[in-house]
């Protein structure tokens, strides 16, 4: 009597106990099929989609050093003798909060780095979240649909901000303890009710006893919760969507061309990992930053000279200082205008613009299709605009956020800086807007002509009636697939006030209002030749190329080289005047 012998009799140990254990959950829940079908997920490869992965690896590494902070640090803002290892402090009155920041620097092992991890990590973080956000804004991979999760990206770049600003504060030092003064200002700014609002934040009058205990309860749980959740529900959206992509040969709006989650895409990102870990590790353990020490312990009549908050708060800081001093009495409550409008206002605008323009885009574009292939730039010339003119906008306030570290730095007026940089706020964005739009309608007139002339070899041939032409080659595979990707929008018609029967359109001034920001988007357009014309074009760069190719092949093979002597000889030449002699000769 024969029996079967098992298929994995011969496996190693491991294996058998990997797939029995595969097997056990499989029947009771279902695994393998769901995990096959989402372990060979197609993401494809673009370096800019790495910024995405950077915001989260640095966001993981300042979950973990600030794990091991809280084990360390004390959220108290009561008042103690500083007894630790820095001895320039020592016997000075302290708050708790401050005392247990000197002691992670200077006493506990590996306290420093570890600080100095956590907030070179969250500086990342915070710079990885606006990069990615702008590479989406300018690829247009907010659209349709997508929306939702631009509105995730939004949030978390809000939370991001926020996570910054509260731990920014925690140490209780004399500059932590000057941009609470500043926040304290903000909040009385806002009208009727900012009084009672600082009360409430800060517990009591300025600056209270409770304020540390918050912001640490915020910093710890609160902010970073929230971000958590919305990492994970940005990442469900981006795994159930189709991944966007750029142009190229085979990519359209209906499939993914790239690597697989298992094993290739899932090995690049881990190894990503721990090279962003190890950039973190390395900045920490070379290059300062925060030095709470130099500063000392806050007191609420002191300011810190030559203030500079943290570069993604730093713009703010510059619209506080580039508003007028204007304030005014209405009913018996006094309006600080310079601070609410820089400090509430503009922020305020700015983000609800931000979150609400693909809806406004679509809207005013009446593009309402689903697009998973990405925008280059330079097709929409008035989105890069707009992203240009916010970044011109954000770099004038984020640098009058240091005029007085410039006027002293180069021995100049602050006043003049300030007023220049004024003026600079004004006018800058709407050139650096212009600029970016006339430099994206270029360069499309360029991929046109390459699109129908092939692209320019600065080889100039002449033919044997006497022509002189410029060689064009004709675009390869890829570039051709690139550039004529180039998406042509029309503009939406212009609306009657009245039909054939004379009864008024109810919404001609909206549509109105439509067609014209519609010709504003894409008014500009240069269009994309047809495909008969592209065909056109690259068949006559590849006549061009064909007509010059002898002339590389005996160049190629007419190679001067030089011999014996200092004579120019060609390939198969005797290499000696002697031998060039008996070659005539017998020749002869």
């Amino acid at each position: 009597m024969s029996t079967a012998t098992p298929a994995n009799t011969g496996a190693h140990p491991v294996e058998k106990v990997g797939g029995q254990t595969a097997t056990f959950v499989d029947q009771r829940l279902g695994s393998n099929k769901f995990l096959s079908r989402n372990l060979s997920k197609v993401f494809p490869e673009h370096w800019s989609f790495m910024l995405g992965e950077i915001a989260l690896y640095s966001f993981i590494v300042v979950l973990l050093t600030g794990t091991y902070l809280t084990l360390f640090y004390k959220p108290s803002m009561a008042e103690v003798i500083y007894e630790g290892s820095y001895v320039p402090l020592q016997g000075i009155y302290m708050s708790e909060a401050y005392a247990s920041t000197l002691n992670i620097s200077f006493d506990i092992r590996g306290g420093l780095l570890i600080r100095q991890m956590h907030h070179w990590a969250a500086l990342i973080f915070v710079a990885a979240v606006a990069v990615h956000m702008f590479r989406v804004f300018f690829t247009g991979a907010f659209r349709k649909p997508r929306e939702f999760n631009w509105l995730v990206g939004v949030a978390l770049t809000t939370l991001a901000l926020a996570a910054g600003f509260t731990g920014y504060s925690l140490p209780d030092d004399l500059l932590s303890g000057t941009g609470l003064q500043i926040i304290r200002g903000i909040l009385q700014s806002i009208p009727i009710v900012g009084t009672w609002i600082a009360f409430f934040v800060f517990g009591g009058e300025y600056p209270g006893g409770d304020i540390i205990s918050r912001l640490y309860s915020a910093h710890i749980l609160l902010v970073p919760g929230l971000i958590l959740a919305l990492v994970t529900v940005h990442l469900i959206m981006v795994w159930t969507q189709k991944h966007t992509q750029f142009p190229g040969p085979g990519r359209t709006n209906n499939n993914v061309v790239g690597y697989p989650l298992l094993p290739i895409y899932m090995a690049k990102a881990g190894g990503f990992f721990f090279i962003v870990f190890g950039i973190i590790a390395l900045l920490s353990g070379l290059v300062n930053i925060n030095p709470v020490w130099i500063f000392g312990p806050y007191t609420p009549d002191q300011v810190t000279a030559g203030t500079q908050p943290d570069w993604y708060i730093g713009w703010l800081d510059g619209a506080l200082r580039l508003m007028p001093n204007i304030e005014t009495v209405i009913l018996g409550f006094t309006i600080s205008w310079n601070v609410f409008i820089p400090a509430v206002v503009i922020p305020g605008i700015l983000f609800t613009g931000l979150a609400l323009y693909p809806f406004l885009e679509a809207w005013a574009t009446g593009d309402k299709r689903e697009h998973n292939l990405l925008d280059r730039p330079r097709n929409a010339p008035v989105r890069t605009g707009i992203g240009v003119m916010a970044i011109v906008f954000y770099g004038i306030l984020w640098l009058a956020g240091g005029n007085d570290l410039m006027a002293t730095t180069f021995n100049m007026s602050i006043n003049a800086i300030s007023w220049t940089l004024r003026i600079l706020l004004i006018v800058g964005p709407p050139i650096a807007f212009i600029i970016t739009k006339r430099t994206c309608l270029a360069l499309q007139r360029r991929d046109r002509e390459k699109l129908l002339h092939g692209y320019e070899s600065g080889r100039v041939l002449r033919l044997p009636h006497g022509e002189f032409i410029e060689v064009h080659q004709p675009l390869n595979e890829k570039e051709l697939a690139v550039i004529s990707s180039k998406p042509d929008y029309p503009v939406l018609p212009a609306p009657q006030k009245a039909d054939i029967d004379g009864v008024r359109n109810p919404n001609y001034r909206k549509d109105m209002l439509r067609h014209k920001i519609s010709a504003f988007f894409y008014g500009d357009n240069i269009p994309k030749p047809s495909a008969a014309e592209i065909e056109a074009g690259q068949h006559h760069a590849e006549e061009q190329a064909e007509i010059e190719a002898p002339l590389h092949e005996y160049e190629d093979r007419d190679v001067i080289y030089n011999a014996h002597g200092g004579v120019l000889h060609h390939p198969g030449m005797p290499k000696t005047n002697a031998e060039q002699v008996a070659e005539q000769e017998t020749r002869a």
